[in-house]
């Protein structure tokens, strides 16, 4: 009887595992849906080739190992991390860093531009209309500021 017990058991554990490695598996006709979901005759055969191999003693490395070389490195959900796919993989840090870069650099030009007007004013220089729009921008503190500020001070002050 325990014998019996043990065969199921043995059978449901085979069963989770190749489960498991079929929902990491894309099924090569299909491309968009695993082995697992998939009704494709090439998933059918993968998941009884899966099934097979586990019973053969094989370890889940080995089994995805197998895949990978028989079918390429695309029939694998999570693709490994080496030298042909680093660009893929740190391309969206190189473009927030370029973005975040040139950002930077016109935040910088702008200051800039605001200290060379302020220096002109200085030397009686006159400002074009758009950099006496820019220098009111800057030097005018918004509406709103300006009202809490006061009612902030008030409560302040002796009545």
């Amino acid at each position: 009887m325990e014998s019996e017990e043990d065969a199921v058991k043995k059978s449901q554990v085979v069963d989770a595992r190749a489960r498991n490695i079929s929902h990491n598996v894309r099924c090569t006709e299909c491309g968009s849906q695993s082995i697992e979901d998939s009704q494709a005759d090439i998933a059918i055969l993968l998941r009884k080739l899966i099934r097979d191999e586990i019973q053969a003693g094989k370890s889940d490395k080995e089994i995805y190992r197998k895949l990978e070389d028989d079918y390429g490195e695309t029939v694998l959900y999570a693709p490994k991390f080496d030298l042909q796919t680093a660009a893929l993989w740190l391309s969206p840090l190189l473009v927030a860093g370029a973005a975040g870069g040139i950002w930077a650099y016109k935040k910088h030009r702008q200051n800039t531009n605001v200290h060379i007007m302020a220096l002109n004013l200085v030397r009686g220089v006159s400002l074009t209309p758009k950099e006496k729009q820019t220098m009111l921008d800057l030097l005018t503190p918004p509406p709103s500021e300006r009202t809490n500020s006061s009612s902030r001070w008030r409560k302040w002050l002796p009545q």
